[in-house]
């Protein structure tokens, strides 16, 4: 059998790659959120989900930022770093991110190497971040949308690889160019953070 053009681009892009999985999770917290009523249990939740998203958003950028520093390196140098030259950068990226709040042990620079995305598949880190982001602006056109939106959503996900990411965005009426696309998947982190405090007082 021969392959046709549609199943080459059957596989989800980069962009898209982890939108179906986040999606359904942020269904499932939401739902279990709301039947909540216990605010022990609630702040629980919160702390656990607030958790989870800096990890998709602020340590998978960190992780980029890392690769995208690595490669720049072994460009300039014109051949391979020495482990001692990845482990540095490593700790920089990493320390920079988390900032003065995380103290960061000497050993610490070495915890790229268990990290396989790395190696397998380079820079899939920036699917968490994109897919954080976008699901969190995409749950929100959901939540005001009156119909269709499951059927565009359905569309979306199946048009694979055929379609550029902006291309696919535009029924939503979403644009990942405009920095308020990334502002809004941001802020529900940060409006997460403030309910979780507010909870704590």
């Amino acid at each position: 059998a021969h392959a046709t053009g549609s199943d080459i681009l059957a596989d989800t892009p980069l962009t898209l790659a982890e939108t179906a999985s986040i999606f359904g999770e942020k269904l499932v917290f939401e739902a279990q959120l709301a039947a909540e009523a216990d605010p022990s249990k609630r702040k629980m939740m919160l702390a656990g989900k607030i958790d989870d998203m800096i990890n998709s958003v602020v340590r998978q950028i960190a992780f980029f930022n890392f690769e995208k520093e690595l490669h720049q390196a072994r460009r300039e140098k014109g051949q391979p770093l020495e482990t001692k030259e990845i482990n540095d950068i490593f700790y920089k990226t990493q320390k920079d991110a988390l900032g003065p709040a995380f103290a960061l042990d000497e050993g610490y620079g070495q915890l790229w190497s268990y990290i396989p995305h790395f190696i397998h598949t380079p820079f899939y880190v920036y699917a968490y971040a994109f897919g954080d982001c976008l699901v969190n602006s995409l749950y929100a056109v959901y939540e005001h949308a009156t119909e269709g939106f499951a059927e565009r959503y359905l569309a979306m996900l199946a048009a694979g690889g055929t379609k550029h990411y902006s291309e696919l965005l535009k029924p939503f009426g979403l644009d990942a160019r405009d920095p308020e696309f990334w502002d809004g998947g941001l802020s529900v982190i940060s409006g997460m953070i403030d309910e979780l405090e507010a909870m704590s007082q």
